[in-house]
This record gives C-alpha cells, structure tokens and sequence, in this order.
C-alpha cells in the first residue's frame, strides 16, 4: 500500500496525532467531539501542530486543552478574540485558533468578536452554534431560535421579549474586513465531510498570510435540547438549517 494511502486510513480511521487518547466529557450526540477530530486531522494534515495556540472558551468546550496536543490558553467568557489578537500581534507566525460556543461568541462576546472581525485579525474562529447554552443547563442563546423551549424560555422564546436569534454569519458578512466566512453543519456524513473542507480553508488562510476567516458549524446539543442523539441530527436538518442556511458568504 501506498505511503498516502496509509495517511489517508490512518487519518479517518485512527486517532490523529494532534488529539489525546482520553475520553472526552460531551454528552452523547454533540458535536463537539465530531469537530474536535476534524479540527486534529487537519492539525496533523497540515503539519502545523508545533505552531498552533488554541484558545478555549467559557462553555461546553472549556476543557478542549484536554484533548488537543498543542499549545493552548484559555480566555475569560467571550474574550477569545481579544486574547487571540494578542497572540497573533506577538506571535505572527503562529496559527491561532478561537474556539467558541454561541453564548460565549454571540452573548458576552458580541463586541470582541465584531471588533476582531472588524480588524481585520489574522486569526481563524471555529464558531460552534448549538442554539442553547449546553454547559450551564440549557438556557436560551442568542442562537435559540424562535418558540424553542429552554431552560429559561419554557413557553418558548418570544421575539418580541428577546428579539430574533442572531444569524452570525450574516451580521459578519457586513463588515469590509473579513476574508472567509462560511456556515456549515455536522449532522450527517455528507455536511461533516463539508466541515472538514470549510475549517481546512479557514485554517489555510491563515498559513498563507491572509486576514480574519470565520467559520460557523450548526452542531447537536440533544440534552440541552431534550431529544435523543437521532432526534438532534433532524432538528438541525429540519429547524435549525431552514433559519441558519448553510453557504459560503465570502472567499476573497
């Protein structure tokens, strides 16, 4: 066999290099895991594993240092673009990674990450976007969509009380800065192999030299959700996809 063709099956089938052998914590059904291996292939296929810092939020994926092999730093609740501007501005041939959850990035966070994004930052923004905050037991997100029942929306969120749920790419694509923004999803084969492509790109740019890329991926919170693992893949398909569309919105 082939010296690529054992890459490649060991890349899909076995454990990347970039990510530990240790169980993880999510819940049965997240996404979080899901994207986590992707986001190890493409370390390792990209031989930047000895230059990445990957910056860890406030939220379900507060312990991803756990299972990642490289360098990491955790950041306050919504200020992994600021604590990632730092780094890059100090380490410029380094490739930085902000992690976040959609109460982190779209919450408290909503200020870092427009003025990051409006900055132009060189960094690369894994944006995870479950519609609930998962970590704290299930409350509303700016995400969570319209009637979605929530720890703390138990009738159902009321725009009229809260406003619309936040469509992240779309308020980023406003913005002149921004090089990539993409929305995508990990809810089946067909949209995670998708994911994989989008965070290639959106990690590429940043080896290249190029300016902020920002990527959101629709993911699976069926405990927050009340639903079984199956029954959160559908909702992604059928609730959350129909408001928050899959596409590229830039690729300069």
């Amino acid at each position: 066999m082939k010296s690529e063709e054992v890459m490649e099956k060991k890349l899909v089938y076995g454990l990347p290099e970039a990510l530990a052998d240790r169980p993880m914590h999510y819940c049965p059904g997240c996404g979080h895991s899901i994207v986590h291996k992707l986001l190890a292939q493409l370390i390792d296929e990209l031989e930047i594993r000895e230059k990445c810092i990957f910056i860890a939020p406030v939220g379900c994926s507060v312990l991803a240092y756990f299972y990642f092999k490289v360098d990491g730093c955790e950041a306050a609740h919504g200020r992994a673009p600021a604590v990632a501007t730092g780094l890059k501005r100090v380490h410029p041939d380094k490739v930085i990674i902000a992690y976040q959850g959609d109460g982190d990035l779209l919450a408290i966070g909503t200020a870092e990450t427009v003025h990051a994004a409006n900055r132009g930052e060189k960094i690369s923004v894994i944006f995870i976007n479950n519609a609930i905050y998962g970590m704290t037991g299930g409350q509303m997100a700016p995400t969570s969509l319209e009637a979605q029942k929530t720890a703390t929306s138990p009738y159902g969120r009321d725009p009229a009380d809260v406003g619309q749920p936040i469509r992240a790419c779309e308020m980023l694509n406003t913005l002149e800065a921004p090089v990539f923004i993409e929305r995508c999803a990990v809810n089946n084969v067909k949209n995670i192999i998708k994911t994989k492509k989008v965070i290639k790109k959106v990690l590429m740019n940043q080896v290249s030299g190029r300016g902020y890329s920002f990527v959101e991926i629709l993911s699976m919170c069926p405990v927050g959700w009340g639903v079984t693992p199956l029954q959160g893949a559908d909702w992604v398909e059928e609730a959350m996809i129909p408001y928050f569309p899959l596409g590229n919105f830039r690729d300069r």
